[in-house]
């Protein structure tokens, strides 16, 4: 350990305090020297620093788990080998733009689930990007001359617009572009929790409903600072700017410690294919007793670390674990040991024989139909 690290009560403090300076030097250099900086934003800025260290300390807990730890280190072993870096890029790039650009996973339960999870997903990111970008100061914009306007990212001018063009009109507006998704996906999202009961029994105000509350109430708050100041000639447009500052910085410190924390981590599904697929949906790993293939041969080494981390002791007299045989096979095993019985050999999908001659079926298909066929002495 460091003398720098000792200077800290927990190496998550001080990968916060990192963070937070990380933020100040890109918001010093955006700025160039915080000569750029806008007051207005202050309280966004203090709500984002809150956020910045909220989900820091939420990301270390979670990568300390065993699973998610165990993953990661996965992840970075498979990232480090070059005959693996084909494989690797292909999966990431195919996983990321169809579960996290496209978000299919959610579209498998339904056409409404996809659309309403869309929306809000690519419109509370749009919303960050710009917000954080406007609030550090890595982006604004700078008159050239009364028609003009120039895009400054990090302190380097970059694109040229006429201030009544097209894309200036979308800069302006892409704020009110993405907090109309937020609010279609957040309308959708409370009309089907009201409309399925069956979500009655399970679903939590402080965790299911609670967030899409303050998405509502952020979103609606920005729509009536538009409509304000473009049709209404700024009436009351400092206490709505007030009102919306507010719902801002609460839903920012409540972000990390909340049920949308999953949309930060989401990225890591990308390492599933990448570590655990020889090519997509193909097994390579045979089970210890029938011989199917059902899992790889690193997943089950993982599986095994997990459990063993957290003093789960799930082998057998012989020296296998239950990670070693398919599911079928597991369930067998699980309920002879809880007859007593030994360990012969059997097919997974067949029919377990107990000692007074009750059988149970197998667990992976239905009976053939020549078990029906057998005489009762045939039975073995």
């Amino acid at each position: 350990m460091s003398q720098f690290e000792r200077s800290f009560y927990s190496k998550t403090s001080m990968y916060a305090f990192l963070v937070v300076l990380l933020l100040i030097f890109s918001m010093w250099v955006g700025t160039k020297q915080f000569s750029h900086i806008d007051m207005m934003l202050f309280g966004y800025f203090i709500s984002s620093i809150v956020f910045a260290i909220g989900i820091t300390i939420r990301t270390c807990s979670w990568l300390i788990r065993p699973a998610t730890h165990q993953v990661v280190k996965r992840s970075i072993q498979n990232l480090k080998k070059k005959e693996r870096q084909k494989r690797n890029w292909k999966a990431i790039a195919k996983t990321a733009f169809d579960n996290i650009f496209l978000q299919k996973f959610i579209f498998k339960r339904g056409i409404y689930r996809g659309i309403m999870h869309w929306m809000i997903a690519w419109g509370c990111i749009g919303s960050f990007a710009f917000t954080f970008g406007l609030t550090f100061g890595w982006i604004h914009f700078s008159l050239v001359d009364p028609t003009t306007y120039q895009v400054v990212v990090m302190g380097i001018p970059t694109l040229k617009m006429a201030a009544d063009g097209l894309l200036a009109e979308f800069m302006y507006n892409i704020l009110n572009i993405t907090a109309l998704m937020v609010l279609l996906g957040v309308t959708m999202a409370l009309i089907r929790r009201s409309n399925n009961h069956n979500l009655d029994v399970t679903q939590r105000i402080e965790f299911d409903l609670f967030p899409l509350y303050m998405l509502l109430a952020v979103t609606v708050t920005g729509l009536i600072l538009t409509v304000q100041y473009k049709f209404l000639g700024g009436w009351m447009h400092n206490y709505m700017s007030l009102l919306h500052q507010i719902t801002v910085v609460i839903f920012l410190v409540y972000f990390p410690f909340g049920k949308l924390f999953h949309l930060p981590i989401r990225p890591l599904a990308v390492a599933v294919p990448m570590n655990y697929q020889e090519e997509v949906q193909l097994d390579t790993r045979p089970c210890q007793k029938c011989g199917t293939t059902y899992s790889s041969d690193d997943q089950i080494t993982d599986v095994k670390e997990i459990l063993g981390v957290q003093a789960f002791d799930l082998s057998f007299q012989d020296g296998t674990y239950a990670a070693d045989y398919c599911p079928a096979c597991r369930r067998k095993l699980r309920v002879m040991s809880q007859l007593n019985m030994g360990d012969p050999k059997f097919t997974p999908n067949g029919p377990i024989q107990t000692n007074n001659g009750i059988h149970i079926p197998g667990f992976g298909r239905k009976r053939a139909d020549e078990f029906y066929n057998k005489e009762e002495g045939d039975i073995k």
